[in-house]
């Protein structure tokens, strides 16, 4: 059997969402699910590091999916890199994690009307199914990485293991500072 792989083996481009400079000391990747409770609870860990160490943190959202919500949080990570596409990714991925509990494609709908997006072609992208394909690259790259669950954190490339908490990542990330 492979051993799970603890470093990130797809590098941060600029293709990725990134909050934060190019020059932080510490990229801080996060493999996450719109549906996922425990993502939306790092959510609020990953805005206090932010706060906690300004530029010093970069931080980047991939999408992954587990299984027991894949049909929800699909089309909600469909909804979120359609809105990428308009440069309102970070607005979408906020208001679908604070509505977390409905990710209906109706709800996506009012939501990407709320955070301003063109809704013809929000329409379009859902219908056409325009982003499904960045969404299965970055659970393929998950994977390769050795994400099985989700939150997953990288810090500099490496796998963070143990608590997705305030002190145990930053901790983590202190090591890199």
């Amino acid at each position: 059997m492979m051993a799970a792989s603890t470093q990130l083996t797809t590098p941060v481009t600029n293709r990725d969402h990134i909050r934060g400079v190019d020059s932080a000391a510490v990229t801080l990747v996060e493999y996450g699910d719109y549906a996922c409770p425990h993502c939306n609870e790092a959510r609020s860990v990953v805005k206090r590091l932010r706060e906690t160490l300004g530029d010093r943190l970069r931080h980047v959202f991939r999408n992954f999916l587990t299984l027991t919500s894949y049909s929800r949080a699909h089309h909600a990570a469909e909804a979120a890199e359609a809105a990428g596409a308009q440069n309102k990714f970070w607005e979408m991925h906020d208001f679908l994690y604070d509505h977390q509990l409905a990710l209906s494609d109706k709800h996506l709908k009012v939501y990407a009307t709320q955070v301003g997006l063109d809704m013809e072609r929000f329409n379009r992208d859902m219908m056409l199914h325009t982003h499904a394909l960045r969404v299965h690259e970055d659970i393929l790259n998950a994977g390769q990485s050795g994400v099985s669950t989700a939150p997953a954190f990288f810090i500099n490339d490496n796998r963070h293991v143990g608590p997705c908490d305030f002190e145990s990542l930053l901790s983590h990330i202190k090591e890199f500072t």
